[in-house]
């Protein structure tokens, strides 16, 4: 196992990571045992989904081993007079039970039949596949998930780990560390946005958990991107939502780094501001150029040298910097208020039997300091603009569906 995953697969015992991503479908197969077979049978022929982790002791990385897919991986919870909103609920609940990927790192559940989908007219089916970080980020999940889904096109597979020899890394890592720092002295780069103060979204969750989900054409969304266009949108809702003291507004998002992966996770956080007290063109502008600068860093090669630095890092030394990380610590301030993950799913060639996709969302997962997140979803010319919160997210007299009424009129 790659150092990158398996810090997240450590880290999955202090915060909860695993993935949702839910597939909804303009139908509900004749024969839905069947379909469910054709799932199992698809998973069986892709080396990525028969596998799980084996612990080779605390000195060594975790290792990737070939595993069966039986029954246990495919899950078909019964829907029978179920609304949509009774199925993302259900979805909320699938959080509790984290999977253990000395096990299984993915689980395909299914809910039929389904009722008032948006883009359905009468019943369709969801299909909700939950699988680990340590398998594989937002795009390597969304590749396995489409290949159960009838896409031909086969997951991308990283080379096996390279540890290398750390302190030369870390010598080359220092060095292109300081061409970094000299490049932004002289204005050939631009260094990040910085930090900002917590607000009520950084709050521990607590209380109800939701997620709710608004779906658009692509034309219907403003900016020059889609990503562009939400990040634009969120910063009025929240801004509305939260009052004073917002005007400081950033807003993580996560972004593929540039070049073949070298792991199953191959992306990085890149911090943007909101500017909420500027103009919708300017604000769009200014949230374009932090993302472009947050791509232009990611691109030197003091990242490169960092990432590789990083995955020769042995075992022992990474998993106990990971037993020191303290999820009850409150941090003085932030990188960003939310979270917004925006994935593109290609286009809409899937289907569940003889039912078309007709649209594709997730939900983020929250963590000790962030009580509010955003997915942003396409497939085809359909974005599912999803959100995921706790009810400690929001002050006095406010809620989810407020905050989701004021997105929507900001979209």
């Amino acid at each position: 196992m790659a150092a990158v995953d398996a810090q997240s697969y450590w880290m999955s015992a202090k915060i909860p990571n695993d993935q949702f991503l839910l597939y909804a479908f303009g139908g509900v197969p004749a024969d839905l045992g069947r379909v469910v077979e054709r799932a199992r049978r698809r998973a069986r022929a892709c080396p990525d989904l028969t596998m799980r982790v084996e612990e080779t002791g605390r000195l060594t990385y975790p290792k990737w081993v070939p595993a069966a897919v039986g029954p246990a991986h495919v899950v078909v919870h019964e829907m029978a007079g179920g609304t949509w909103s009774d199925c993302l609920a259900a979805v909320v609940g699938l959080a509790s039970d984290q999977l253990d990927v000395r096990r299984t790192p993915w689980r395909l559940h299914v809910f039929a039949p389904v009722l008032g989908i948006p883009g359905v007219p009468g019943a369709g089916a969801v299909a909700v596949m939950q699988v680990a970080h340590a398998l594989g980020d937002g795009a390597r999940a969304s590749a396995m998930a489409a290949w159960l889904f009838g896409r031909e096109a086969a997951v991308p597979r990283p080379p096996p780990p390279s540890a290398g020899f750390l302190p030369w890394r870390a010598v080359q890592a220092a060095r292109a560390h300081r061409r970094l720092v000299r490049d932004m002295n002289a204005g050939l780069l631009a260094p990040g946005v910085g930090s900002r103060p917590l607000l009520a979204t950084n709050t521990r969750p607590g209380g109800a958990l939701s997620v709710r989900t608004l779906v658009r054409h692509r034309s219907q969304l403003r900016g020059p991107t889609v990503t562009i266009g939400v990040l634009a949108a969120v910063s009025s809702a929240l801004s509305a939502l939260l009052g004073d003291g917002a005007d400081a507004l950033g807003a993580e998002v996560p972004m593929a780094k540039p070049g073949a992966p070298q792991a199953h996770n191959h992306f990085g956080n890149v911090v943007v501001g909101l500017y909420p007290t500027l103009g919708v063109e300017e604000r769009v502008r200014r949230i374009a150029a932090d993302l472009a600068n947050g791509r232009r860093r990611f691109e030197h090669p003091a990242a490169r040298a960092a990432d590789r630095a990083f995955a020769a890092v042995p075992a022992a030394l990474l998993r106990r910097g990971v037993a020191q990380f303290d999820p009850d610590a409150r941090p003085a301030q932030v990188a960003g208020n939310t979270v917004v993950s925006s994935v593109n799913r290609g286009p809409a060639d899937l289907s569940f039997g003889d039912a078309p996709v007709v649209l594709t969302a997730g939900y983020p997962a929250l963590s000790p300091v962030m009580g509010l997140t955003h997915g942003v979803h396409g497939i085809g010319d359909t974005v599912a603009i999803s959100v995921h919160a706790a009810e400690s997210a929001f002050g006095a007299g406010a809620d989810v569906d407020a905050y989701v009424r004021l997105l929507e009129a900001a979209l």
